[in-house]
């Protein structure tokens, strides 16, 4: 089956890509479907909205099967903060560097056992506007003193899961693709994709 991306990002797609293809789906980035570029305001207050937002939009275009995603880090000595701001938290989207940063001042002196948080990701599924399913995934962990590692993107080098002495940067990426919080919200998918035979 082929799935229209909603997401740009190469980085997501890629991970997506590799938990999904064992169940038959075919991935296709929106710019390789032929859907023209126009920015998605994510203006949502949950990972929900703005992801059930993103596959609405570009299903509204291609009338196409669609997957998005809307994902982030949520640390718990910031009250859940970044959240659904994870993507532009330092400013411009994308810049990891910079959002890492941020984070890091702001957890500055914070002790290890107190750097809690999560990863949450909600993937949204629309086949039809009547038709949509909606799947969360959450990894939890501790975020690091300072970055770890090349693998990844985002937040992954300042992340370490639970049960695990290394970073999403340092973990190789057929073991955060199999404990990740978007590895955990595809499992949902999966088992709801199934229960609908």
């Amino acid at each position: 089956m082929i799935i229209i991306a909603a997401t740009q990002n190469r980085n997501k797609i890629k991970e997506i890509r590799a938990i999904t293809e064992p169940f038959g789906f075919k991935i296709l980035p929106r710019d390789e479907a032929g859907i023209p570029h126009f920015e998605i305001v994510e203006d949502g207050t949950t990972f929900e909205e703005n992801s059930l937002k993103k596959a609405m939009e570009i299903h509204k275009v291609c009338g196409l099967p669609t997957i998005a995603d809307d994902s982030g880090i949520m640390a718990d000595a910031l009250d859940g903060a970044p959240g659904v701001h994870s993507a532009r938290f330092a400013g411009a989207e994308g810049n990891d560097d910079n959002n890492n940063e941020k984070l890091l001042q702001l957890l500055s002196g914070v002790p290890m056992e107190k750097r809690t948080g999560k990863f949450v990701s909600v993937i949204t599924l629309i086949f039809s506007p009547d038709d949509v399913i909606v799947a969360r995934g959450e990894c939890r962990g501790h975020i690091l003193y300072s970055t770890a590692g090349e693998n990844g993107f985002g937040y992954d080098p300042l992340f370490a899961p639970d049960g695990y002495d290394k970073s999403f940067g340092q973990l190789p990426k057929e073991v955060k693709n199999s404990i990740s919080h978007r590895a955990m919200a595809l499992k949902a998918l999966q088992e709801q994709l199934t229960e609908r035979g």
